[in-house]
């Protein structure tokens, strides 16, 4: 099961709002690069960083299909309701965590801007709704290919 299937319910409730987020990313671009870079393993915590200061003010909500880590669980929670911030995010997944299928979107107020879709440990999927995003992170990922 993809979590891009459960997490509008989720992380939303249903209704509405699962709509215009549903709706929000189908109008995205996005790119996907590998997770493993040689030995090297691109952590959520990497992106966040790479990310900088756009992704600092967004409440993100993050899902796992696999709970690899007790911080995974903690993310779950911290996620429900209103979400937590960038700082608690990234303090959650550093040192070093490697997820397995797992999804975090970020939010300006109640507007979906940014989805972070980690694939089988092996690949990552970025949507956004500004192409800077993208361009940045092409620029630290030169495989990255568009979606």
């Amino acid at each position: 099961m993809l979590i891009r299937d459960v997490a509008y319910c989720a992380v939303n409730g249903g209704g509405r709002m699962a709509r215009d987020t549903a709706a929000a990313e189908a109008g995205m671009k996005g790119i996907t690069f590998p997770a493993w870079h040689g030995k090297h393993y691109v952590t959520l915590a990497e992106l966040l960083v790479r990310l900088g200061s756009f992704s600092l003010d967004l409440t993100w909500h993050v899902q796992f299909d696999e709970i690899v880590d007790p911080r995974c669980a903690e993310m779950e929670r911290r996620s429900a309701g209103a979400g937590m911030d960038t700082l608690t995010l990234l303090s959650l997944t550093t040192p070093f965590l490697q997820l397995i299928d797992a999804e975090a979107r970020g939010f300006a107020g109640n507007d979906l801007v940014l989805v972070l879709t980690e694939f089988d440990s092996s690949s990552w999927e970025v949507r956004a709704i500004h192409e800077r995003v993208l361009s940045e992170l092409r620029q630290h990922y030169p495989g990255a290919e568009d979606l």
